[in-house]
């Protein structure tokens, strides 16, 4: 998504990924499936590289630590170390975790373990092999996190890695003698290089290290982004590596957080996992990638639940962004013909106040983007983002379209505001092609706009297009098509099972009639349930205008005048003992208190 940005932005973009093949974990596994580590690993990349697919990962190069070109790297760089004084031969005995590749002192257990693996057994190694001299970089490495703290972010890796510079730097064991996959030590050829010594190198492999006129284009990086249980490597051995072999440092290096399933890291040691491929299959790649920027803090831990993607997508996709769209073109279509028409009045798209604040919105939000984005702070920037989805929505309602469509006289005034809300559904599209490449090319096209809202190259949109409104053209055709986000539904009141529906029996004999104050409205936050505001729910402005809810499965307007709606304050809440979907209220109405049941309790907690 970063690198996606950066080609919105315009910049020379390259985004490297891969596989890290040299382990001894790889190794054993390969041996207990009969095939060989090349093999076995040939299978992991193929799975991998489907799964970036599924996922729309659209990176420039997929490394594998096997490619010949980067053992050819590895070995050239530890020839300029050991010429550079850096490497020397020597004993280790300690232990060794298989699963993380890492060795570890007797500070690093925790129970005797592991602490990144606390299932697996640590072993005991014992061998004569080459050292890396990391302690004589503590100072230079102390003084270049100091001078340049944008180099290890965010600021809580950043001070974890301060500390343990600072408690001291051990020369580190860069080779082993008792494996044989691997690539060989070129100073000694019966020993391999250690994995992690190996492994980071592919940065400089992936940048063109054997093509001169490459690597000095495209190295230093700008930004490594990497697991924040693997900064020490990262953060620490990679740049003291690079000082010894006489390269530069790249600029930033991003330890995001863990993806957690009910506070549980997901780990494929301990069994706990989510298929990828199986999650975006069933739901599509744009709202796994959706939910899993907007739900958490990139940096931080975060938790995933299929009930939150699910309700994070109706809320967000469905609701606002996709009743948006729906909403738009439909009235397009209906009161103009299908033609966005582009009138000039006090400004593009400006006549009146209303105009001129969603308008300053969207620049607004064009700014905060560039900022959340290039600061890597990716949910804020999708936060930003739903502002003009949300001001556009609450436009719709204020300039009432169906209404100006009644009178001839204000065909201009139509005609600016269904251009306002075409425009800003295009800027929206530029803005969450990062995140959401599928949804954004729909919106796109069914805006009736040529190219693509990505890179900004001939034919496509780019960030640059968003600087200034008014972008769209005059006269563009649209082309609604079906709803990109079709509204899952939850339906948790009534796919109550007959234990839970009996449950509810027995309380709710014991409240009076309320017909009124049902499950679903007390839902909805949540569940959203299928009768809601027409701004909410995608209520076309036939609906609005009285013409009927003909089979949009939405109740007419007479039916809804019959619904009272009230407000109450919840006094008490339990759950329903043998019902998982059920909570007990007692609720005040003001001046009246009652007990009802709702079905909500897998997305609110009695508190």
């Amino acid at each position: 998504m970063i690198a996606r940005y950066h080609r919105l932005a315009g910049d020379d973009t390259f985004f490297l990924t891969g596989t890290d093949e040299h382990s001894l974990n790889v190794a054993r596994r390969a041996h207990d499936q009969g095939l060989s580590p090349k093999e076995f690993c040939d299978r992991m990349v193929a799975a991998f590289k489907r799964a970036w697919e599924v996922l729309d990962i659209s990176y420039d190069r997929f490394i594998r630590t096997t490619d010949t070109d980067h053992v050819s790297t590895v070995q050239d760089i530890v020839r300029r170390i050991h010429d550079n004084g850096y490497i020397y031969q020597g004993k280790y005995a300690g232990w060794y975790c298989v699963s993380c590749e890492r060795f570890l002192n007797e500070t690093d257990l925790v129970d005797g373990r592991c602490p990144v693996h606390p299932t697996r057994n640590v072993e005991w190694v014992e061998e004569k092999n080459y050292y890396f001299a990391l302690s004589k970089f503590q100072e230079r490495l102390l003084k270049h996190i100091q001078e340049h703290p944008e180099f290890v972010q965010p600021e809580t890796r950043r001070n974890e890695v301060l500390n343990r510079i600072q408690e001291g730097l051990q020369d580190v064991s860069i080779s082993r003698s008792t494996v044989e996959w691997g690539i060989p030590l070129p100073i000694d050829e019966g020993q391999v290089v250690y994995v992690w010594f190996d492994a980071l190198i592919n940065y400089v492999t992936g940048a063109g290290y054997v093509d001169k006129e490459q690597f000095g284009y495209w190295w230093p990086a700008d930004l490594h982004i990497v697991g924040k249980d693997i900064t020490w490597f990262h953060c620490v051995i990679w740049p003291a590596i690079l000082m010894a072999a006489g390269l530069p440092l790249p600029k930033t290096v991003f330890g995001h957080g863990f993806i957690n399933v009910q506070g549980a890291r997901l780990s494929k040691s301990a069994g706990l996992v989510v298929d990828p491929i199986k999650l975006a299959e069933e739901y599509g790649s744009d709202v796994v990638r959706y939910y899993l920027m907007r739900e958490v803090s990139f940096g931080k831990d975060g938790d995933f639940s299929i009930p939150s993607l699910r309700e994070r997508y109706n809320a967000d996709l469905a609701n606002d962004l996709g009743n948006l769209l729906n909403r738009t073109l439909a009235m397009i279509e209906r009161f103009l013909g299908g033609v966005v028409r582009r009138r000039d009045v006090q400004g593009v798209g400006i006549d009146d106040a209303r105009d001129e604040a969603l308008v300053r919105t969207a620049e607004a939000v064009v700014r905060t983007y560039r900022e959340r984005m290039e600061a890597l702070d990716l949910s804020e920037a999708l936060a930003a983002v739903w502002t003009i989805v949300d001001d556009a929505n609450k436009y719709i309602d204020e300039k009432t379209p169906w209404a100006l469509a009644k009178d001839t006289a204000r065909r201009e005034q139509l005609e600016l505001v269904m251009y306002n809300l075409a425009e800003a559904l295009r800027v929206v599209a530029v803005l969450v092609s990062p995140f959401i490449p599928r949804a954004a090319r729909g919106i796109w096209q069914q805006l009736g706009l040529e190219g693509t809202p990505g890179a900004a190259t001939p034919g496509e949109a780019g960030l640059e297009s968003c600087r200034q409104w008014g972008w769209l053209p005059d006269g563009t055709q649209v082309k609604k098509g079906a709803p990109l986000f079709p509204r899952l539904e939850l339906d948790e009141a009534k796919e109550a099972t007959d234990v839970e529906a009996e449950k509810a029996k027995e309380v709710q004999t014991q409240a009076a009639p309320a017909p009124a104050l049902a499950a679903g409205a007390a839902t909805a936050p949540a569940s959203a349930p299928a009768v809601q505001p027409a701004s909410a729910a995608g209520a076309s402005e036939k609906t609005i205008s009285e013409k009927g809810a003909e089979d949009t499965g939405l109740i007419g307007i007479d039916e809804f005048a019959r619904v009272e709606l009230r407000v109450a304050r919840v006094l008490a809440a339990e759950k329903v003992a043998g019902a998982d979907k059920l909570l007990r209220l007692e609720i005040d109405l003001g001046g009246e208190k009652r007990q009802i049941v709702a079905g909500i309790a897998k997305f609110y907690t009695p508190e």
